[in-house]
């Protein structure tokens, strides 16, 4: 298993393939040099705090597309469960897959204890680096979602 490492702000990001809707692979290599990424961690699909804060960045999807982000929400599900919940959700933006762990660990968001992710938001700068982050302290109290607005301030701030 990776470690288990919180990125700092202007390190490079950790590079991940994940699986997404039809279980094909999505890279962060593939929008190096290209676009922004926004990465929404979430625990579990289908759990109460997850269907709150998934359907706040879509609503604010328009505004991270307009500041030229690609923006993926990230569970241990498989990818079939993120499509069913996702389709269930109304989301635009694509859900990925990370039933191996390796991305929560690289990110520092894994719970050890419960082997699912916590609840974060990372930007990614189009060069690979992170831009931004906010980490949940805990990821089941719906006041603690992080906040997509200053995702989208620090998007603001790259271009």
């Amino acid at each position: 298993m990776p470690t288990m490492t919180l990125p700092e702000v202007g390190q490079m990001a950790p590079e991940f393939t994940l699986r997404g809707p039809g279980g094909q692979a999505v890279t962060l290599a593939e929008f190096r040099g290209k676009k922004n990424v926004v990465l929404v961690f979430y625990p579990l699909a289908f759990s109460p705090v997850c269907s709150h804060q998934l359907p706040m960045v879509q609503e604010q999807l328009r505004s991270f597309q307009a500041l030229d982000a690609a923006v993926f929400g990230v569970s241990v599900d498989s990818h079939w469960s993120n499509t069913a919940f996702a389709q269930k959700l109304g989301l635009a933006f694509p859900l990925l897959s990370d039933f191996k762990r390796t991305a929560s660990a690289d990110y520092g968001v894994l719970d050890p204890e419960r082997f699912y992710s916590g609840r974060a938001i990372f930007v990614i700068d189009r060069e690979g680096r992170v831009a931004f982050r906010e980490v949940s302290a805990n990821p089941g109290d719906l006041s603690q979602i992080p906040d997509h607005r200053r995702a989208l301030e620090a998007l603001q701030a790259l271009v």
